[in-house]
This record gives C-alpha cells, structure tokens and sequence, in this order.
C-alpha cells in the first residue's frame, strides 16, 4: 500500500529535503536523491531496486511512473506519493517528471587500481562541469574517476543530473591523492594543459591503460598533479584569437574519444542508439 504525505512537516519530507540541498548530509547518512525516471533506472542497473520510490500525485497517473511503483512494492521498497506542492520543493528541475528515489550509497572502492584507464579531476567545482566529465568518461569507456578534494559533490542534484547515472558505472574515488596515483599508475599519463604542451593529434595515444588529468576552467591542471603526469598535451585551436579556452567538459569529451579512435575502438552499431528506459518487470 502506498503512503500518502502532504504534510511539510512530516520527518520523511523534512529528511529528504536535508538530503538534495545538504552535502553534509548525504555524506552523513550515506545516501542520495535520485530525480527523474533516467536515474532511477540506472541506479537499479547497478545495484539493484532503490531503498526508497517518491512519486508526486500527478506522476503517479503516468504509466512509467505507476510501473516503477508497482515493481517497488513487490520488492520491498518503500513507495510515497507526495502532493504535487511538495514534490515541487523537493524537485531541483522546472519541469519535474514525477518520480525521485532515496538509495543507499555503497561504499567507496578501498584503493583506486592503477592499472586501468582512469579520468582524474583536479579542483572541478562547478556540478554540471563535474556530471558531464563523469558523463563522458563511462561513454568513453574509461572504469574509473578520481576528484581531488576540492571537487563539487558527484552525488548531488546537479552533478547527478549532469552526470545520468555515469556516477553508477564507474569507480569513483572522492578526495584522492592525484599526484601519488599518478606516480604509481602502470600506464601513461596526460594532463589537458595550454602550456608547454604538445598537440592532442602528435602524441601516441595508442598506449594502454591510459589515465587523463583535466583542471578547473581558469586555473586549469595544477602544478602537483601536472608534474606527476608523464605528458603535457593540448588541444590545437586555429581560432584561439578570438576563443581563450575550451570549456572542460569539450575538452575532455576531444580527448578521451580521440584516444579511442587512436586505438581503433569503434563503438558497434547498437551502441549509437540511446535505449528507452526500462521498468523492472519481476
């Protein structure tokens, strides 16, 4: 049976609000907000159906939504409908879909693995930035992430958002030592830099596993993860009269699928088509 709650100042409303506006929080209870039908099923891809399904009164209406209420109950789940009003408040988009989850983060990876293609984020703190970079990184194929201290949040609203789920994929290491991982990594490794740096399009990039190093828009790579990296490259901009920079997330998309073409590894044609989201039948 479905709990009703239209009541601000019920504690499960109140808890989960803390939780979408609270970093504090979520790293507390070791949980996130998930918005969006997308999220949800990714989530349920990687570990399975979420602690927790909130749907708004007039999500609930849609068939999507229902299903995922439907297969919550049969689970085990614990499945809320929320007034339109107060889905609203909890929502961080202006076109709320209906449909959020409250799940349980599992534990960080003890050790990051030096041997696989890894994406390293040094000091990147705007959420979108972050969401895409991640975004990227699981299209590309690369298995892990590491993001220095000063990184924005991966497991926020923002950042989930921007990120669809690529947060679920990958193996990611919060507050990590870049410069020692790079020390100890097996492979080579490039920092995205405008200095002293050689064109993305002269480097071998056929070499595997590969770790990538990208900086915040404006102070970009800084000086101890940059001295860790085996090689400076950049990007060649015929119009850099007129442009400074790439914006980070471009630049790291130019670079990782540049490293696959390099390699030789064409996606397949069935992976060119986005799939439709799925709701969990059994």
């Amino acid at each position: 049976m479905l709990n009703a709650i239209a009541s601000r100042g019920n504690p499960a409303f109140i808890a989960w609000k803390k939780l979408a506006q609270s970093g504090r929080e979520r790293k507390k209870r070791q949980q996130a907000l998930l918005e969006g039908a997308h999220l949800v099923e990714s989530w349920h891809t990687a570990h399975g159906m979420p602690a927790c399904l909130i749907a708004s009164e007039k999500g609930r209406q849609r068939t999507e939504v229902a299903g995922w209420l439907a297969a919550g109950e049969r689970h085990g789940a614990r499945c809320v409908v929320l007034s339109d009003a107060l889905f609203v408040e909890l929502s961080d988009t202006e076109t709320p879909g209906g449909l959020m989850a409250v799940v349980n983060l599992p534990p960080a990876p003890e050790a990051p693995v030096t041997n696989i293609d890894t994406l390293l984020l040094d000091g990147v703190q705007d959420p979108g930035n972050l969401g895409s970079l991640l975004r990227t990184a699981a299209a590309a194929g690369f298995s892990q992430a590491l993001l220095s201290a000063d990184c924005a949040s991966p497991f926020s609203p923002k950042t989930l958002r921007a990120g669809q789920g690529a947060q679920f994929q990958l193996r990611l290491h919060e507050a990590a030592d870049l410069a020692a991982f790079l020390s100890a990594f097996e492979g080579i490794s490039f920092a995205a830099t405008l200095r002293d740096a050689e064109s993305i399009y002269a480097v071998d990039l056929r070499q595997v596993p590969a770790a990538w190093v990208f900086g915040a828009e404006g102070a970009g790579v800084r000086p101890l993860a940059l001295a860790a990296a085996r090689q400076r490259v950049c990007i060649p901009m015929p119009g850099a009269q007129s442009v400074e920079s790439l914006n980070v997330g471009h630049a790291a998309a130019i670079c990782l699928f540049e490293t696959l073409r390099v390699r030789g590894q064409e996606l397949e044609d069935s992976n060119c088509v986005p799939a439709s989201v799925r709701i969990p039948l059994v």
